[in-house]
This record gives structure tokens, sequence and C-alpha cells, in this order.
């Protein structure tokens, strides 16, 4: 075993930066990981940047250190196998076309700190960490921008070569929001077309928001000052001034009830959630259906049904920024049934009903945090409500203690049936469907067999 292996990440970021000054070179620490280091704030991946050194060189120093890794050739980005550390080298970046696809990369070891540095996004991205020295570099005084809570862009004619900028920008505020983003960086990502963007992309920067920030909702007020909500998430643009009824919705219209409710699960409930980023995409696509459902009847704003017409208005919500089935699978099914904990709460419905319910929820754990919050962001500011929306999750925690009960008892299966002498047929599929909901009903098994074997050999009869 090499003794390398047994090296932390940061060990072998001073052996690397130390072989490199053999050789006339300099390696500082760039990126997030200097900006968090700054903040406070935990950072597990390292990156390095190489200067002075020729791609070829660089090579030959990290095959000392292990297996070496290399992420494009034309790109100078390298890694150790076992290592979260990413070594690259200074490259320039010419914009060649409107897509995001469109530049030409070339990696340049002469190139100064300073335009390295200038090249990043933003002053707080754009500071560096001499590794071996133990100093600061920072030419854009991201520092200092820190200090005083300011997102600000590095250079105005590099910043709007690259679109994802903008997403970037309103991703940083979300996940500080203590900071606040300059008004001339909010003028300059305004005038930036970002519909070239891939929605791989554009999911990637709302993925980082949703899930790794207290306040999600500021990544999309912070798209609403740029006035760039409406390529890529249309509908969440729609909801705003969409009306609500002042009795059940004190907080203002569907957009900034949809941003409470964000928040509200993203402080308490996102962590622990079956899927995260599932149960973030459902709460902001929750409402959706006001925008269509919503209507005005002798000064009374109602939107019935709204949670039926927000299936289709989701997907297409959906499918602008993820292919992926499961997710979406997921957030159609969490839209179509978040209002039914509430009516069924309300109407004290019995444990078959709340049972039912569950068991056609994708994730009945969600569905009850996405209820709760859903609840307690239209109330949040009423201690009387308060306590109203507590029973309510109250209710439905028990509840789905209660499934959990039901379903881990004994019921019956198809092989039960085999077992009493019926043979497998399409009518199998009716009468286990039939088991099923005397499962749900809390019927015992020998109680629920019995009856089953009835309907069974009924339905067999009646296929002869």
């Amino acid at each position: 075993m090499s003794i390398f292996e047994k090296l932390t990440d940061k060990e072998l970021s001073y052996k690397i930066a130390y072989e490199v000054s053999l050789v006339g070179g300099k390696a500082y620490y760039v990126g997030g990981y200097v900006r968090d280091s700054y903040m406070d704030a935990d950072s597990k991946d390292i990156d390095i940047e190489v200067y002075g050194v020729t791609p070829n060189t660089l090579r030959h120093i990290l095959d000392k250190f292990g297996e070496r890794l290399e992420h494009g050739k034309s790109f100078g980005v390298f890694g150790i196998k076992g290592y979260d550390i990413d070594i690259s080298l200074p490259r320039k970046e010419r914009n060649t076309g409107t897509k995001h696809t469109d530049f030409d990369v070339t990696v340049d070891p002469n190139m100064t700190v300073t335009e390295g540095a200038k090249r990043r996004d933003l002053t707080m991205n754009a500071m560096m960490y001499d590794i071996l020295n133990d100093e600061l570099v920072d030419p854009f005084n991201g520092k200092q921008d820190i200090e005083l809570g300011i997102i600000r862009h590095v250079d105005s004619k590099t910043f709007v070569e690259d679109p994802l900028r903008v997403l970037r920008v309103a991703q940083f505020a979300a996940r500080f929001p203590y900071m606040v983003v300059a008004p001339d960086t909010i003028e300059l990502a305004s005038g930036i077309d970002i519909g070239t963007l891939s929605k791989e992309r554009i999911y990637t920067e709302l993925e980082k928001a949703m899930l790794k920030s207290e306040k999600p909702s500021v990544f999309f007020n912070t798209l609403r000052q740029m006035n760039q909500l409406s390529t890529w998430f249309p509908e969440v643009e729609s909801m705003i001034g969409v009306p609500q009824s002042f009795n059940y919705h004190k907080e203002g219209d569907v957009y900034t009830h949809t941003m409470l409710v964000l928040d509200t699960l993203a402080t308490s409930y996102r962590d622990t959630a079956a899927n995260p980023i599932g149960l973030m995409l459902s709460a902001l696509f929750h409402d959706l259906g006001k925008i269509k459902a919503t209507t005005t009847e002798n000064g009374e704003v109602h939107s019935y049904k709204h949670e039926m017409y927000g299936v289709e208005i989701a997907f297409n919500a959906l499918y602008r920024i993820t292919e992926e089935n499961d997710l979406i699978n997921y957030v159609l099914n969490m839209v179509e049934n978040h209002m039914r904990p509430h009516h069924l709460y309300n109407s004290e419905s019995r444990i078959k009903k709340t049972n039912k319910m569950f068991d056609e929820s994708v994730s009945p754990f969600d569905l009850v945090s996405l209820a709760y919050a859903d609840t307690l962001s239209a109330k949040k500011d009423d201690d009387e409500e308060v306590v109203q929306a507590d029973n309510e999750k109250l209710f439905l925690v028990s509840r789905y203690h209660t499934y959990n009960e039901y379903m881990s008892r004994p019921y019956v299966m198809g092989r039960d049936l085999v077992e009493h002498g019926l043979k497998p047929g399409k009518y199998f599929a009716e009468a286990l469907d039939f088991a099923h909901k005397l499962r749900l009903a809390g019927v015992d098994k020998e109680s629920a067999l019995n009856q089953t074997i009835k309907l069974a050999k009924k339905l067999s009869k009646n296929m002869d």
C-alpha cells in the first residue's frame, strides 16, 4: 500500500503544491472551497488551480500520488482516484455561438492569477488561496463582498458569456439569504438570454437551491427581480397575482403562499423526507391548478378541484426541466393528493378512508409533511390557527402510524388462494384487489381470506 493513500485531502493538496513549486509553478485553492472557508460553511470538495506548468508536467507530478484521473483532455482538469480533489490548469473560454456548449476552451499555463480569477462568475468565487504560503489572493475583493453581504459579478464582459450564471446568482442568493445581489448584477443578468441552456443545467442549479438552502423562495424571488422566471418557470410566474380566499389564506396570492410552503419544508421537513427533491418540487407545483381553477363569486374566491387541474400543468412544468419519470410521477401524485389530508381531517374521517389515501400516495410520510407545511404557511401569523394546523398534523401522523400498523399485519396473497385449491387466472387480480380493500379496512387475514375465496370462486365460475 502506498503511503500516499493514507493522506487526507488537505495533506495531498500540500504535497502537490510542493511538487509544483519545485518546477517553478504555483498551486492555489480556488472557488467554493475558499469561499466556504471564509463563510464558516462546510465544503467537502477541494478545487486546486495550478499556474506556471504545462499539462504534461502536471500529469507527471500527479502520477506520483496515485491513479490519475482526467476529465476531458482539452479542459485540463485532473483528479486522483480516492480523493475529493479537482486539480485544474487555468484556461481561456471563448464564446463561439448562442448555445451553452458553444465555447472554445484552451489551456493557458502562462495565464496570470488575476486573469484566471477574472473568468470566474462572482467575486466571492474568484478568491484564491496560496497553498504553500498560506496567503489569500483576492484581486476582485471577494472577501470584502462576503463581509458586506453582497453577491457581485466579477466582470461585465465575461459574466454574460455563460447564461447559466443567471441561475447561479439566484441559487447562491438562496443558499446565502443574508446576502443581497448587487443592483448592477441584477441589471446585467436581466439582459441575458437563458433560453439556450439545457434542461439538465437548469435542473442542477434548481436542485442546489431546493436542497442546500433554508430559503428556496429567494431563488425564485431573485429570478423574479431579474425578469427571468418566464423562460424556465412560466407556471411559477403565472401564480403571481392569483388571488386566494382570505378565509383560508391571509398571506396573499398563490405565489406568496407557495414560497412560504417551500421555506417551511426547507427548515423543518425536507431533510427527513423519503424524496427530498421530490417533496420540494411538489411544494413548488402543488397549487399550480389555481391558475386555471380560481374564480370569484359574490366577492368570494374559490379554486374548486385545483388539485386536478394542477396535474396537467405540473406535468408540463416538470417535463421542461427533467425527464426523470420516477420524479415526475412522484410529484404528480403529490399534486393530485395534496388536498386529501385537509379534507379527511376536517371531516373527521374514518380510518378506512385515511388508509386508502395513504395507500394511494407515492409517499405517505412526505404527503403528511406537505399537508402540514401547506396549512401552517397559511396560518402561521395567527396563534389560534397555528394550533389548528398542529392538530391537523397530529391527526395525520396518528393515522399514518395506524396505516403502517395495518400494513404490517398478515394479509391475503395469491399463494393463499392457490393453497385452497384455486387455479391462478385473470380473476386473481380482482380477488386480490378485494382482499387488499379488506386489509385497509382492518379485517383480519382469516376473515379476509374466507371472503376472498368466496369471491374468487364466484369470479372463476363466471369466467367458465
